[in-house]
């Protein structure tokens, strides 16, 4: 029992972690109806960003993580401006298919600037607390806590401020959104902005729990697509929700299976949601 206790608790952690740049993949799903592959390599982008900040200028990792948001934040935002929105007008399966491409081009030119080796943030070592049986580090804890943070930004951006609204008006009726004298590009580009640096912060609580390469957002991007799936796509409260089913899943998958095979965890939730129930836990129903 300790043992599975253990494993939820350190699922809740990941799920909580994977919940940030899921709800950055759900968010552009939400206004531009279409999911946007390249978040892997733009998280990665983020994680990379935040490294630099704290190893090479010394920042400590919490104010690091806002360099990798930005950058992230202005990487998608570029990317989407120059390559994917002309191909949006041909459709946007290709739009789909072309930030594939996208994210193997991106995770090269983070390839050419820093190589293939694995790096680690310069973080103070400290011991793991216990309690009760169960362990816990302190930088899970400080992650724990920047996750959680940035989600009620979230939250409280879309609730409470005037773009926010705006957000979920073109995410609800483009149509009547464009009537009232929204406009969808400027929503758009903000969208892409926040949740491309969401997914930059993800990769960055994603590296400073193990390490990062070039492939850190690649690894990463079935759970938070699982995630995103799993809640509804579109839904950002789904985008949570699903996040920590799959963080405690897979964390409870070794149990039975070796932890490079955790990852299938992610591909079965896909393949359930979308035969069983397409629009996800929190999805929008059918009518």
């Amino acid at each position: 029992m300790t043992e599975i206790a253990q494993l939820v608790l350190n699922g809740i952690i990941a799920g909580t972690i994977l919940a940030v740049p899921a709800i950055g993949i759900t968010a552009i799903y939400a206004v531009l109806r279409f999911p946007n592959f390249a978040v892997s390599s733009i998280a990665t982008m983020g994680a990379f960003a935040g490294y630099v900040a704290n190893v090479s200028f010394g920042l400590p990792a919490a104010a690091a993580i806002l360099v990798g948001f930005l950058l992230a934040g202005l990487v998608g935002v570029v990317s989407d401006e120059i390559v994917l929105k002309p191909i949006r007008r041909n459709g946007l399966l290709a739009a789909a298919i072309a930030s594939v491409a996208l994210t193997l081009a991106l995770e090269n030119v983070v390839r050419f600037f820093f190589g293939n080796d694995l790096r680690s943030y310069d973080l103070p070592i400290a011991r793991d607390w216990r309690f009760l049986g169960l362990r816990i580090g302190p930088q899970q804890v400080e992650n724990l806590a920047i996750a959680l943070i940035a989600m009620a930004a979230v939250f409280l951006f879309l609730a409470f401020t005037r773009m926010g609204k705006a957000m979920r008006a073109v995410a609800d009726n483009p149509m009547l959104a464009d009537i009232k004298g929204i406009n969808a590009d400027t929503v758009a580009r903000i969208v892409n902005f926040a949740g491309m640096g969401l997914a930059g912060i993800g990769g960055m609580l994603i590296g400073l729990d193990t390490s990062i390469d070039p492939l850190t957002g690649f690894r990463a991007i079935l759970s938070i697509f699982a995630a995103a799936v799993l809640g509804g796509l579109g839904s950002v409260p789904g985008a949570v929700v699903g996040a920590l089913t799959i963080g405690i899943a897979e964390e409870l998958s070794l149990l039975i299976l070796a932890p490079p095979y955790r990852s299938a965890v992610g591909f079965v939730a896909i393949l359930l949601v979308l035969t069983l129930r397409p629009r996800g836990i929190l999805g929008e129903r059918a009518y």
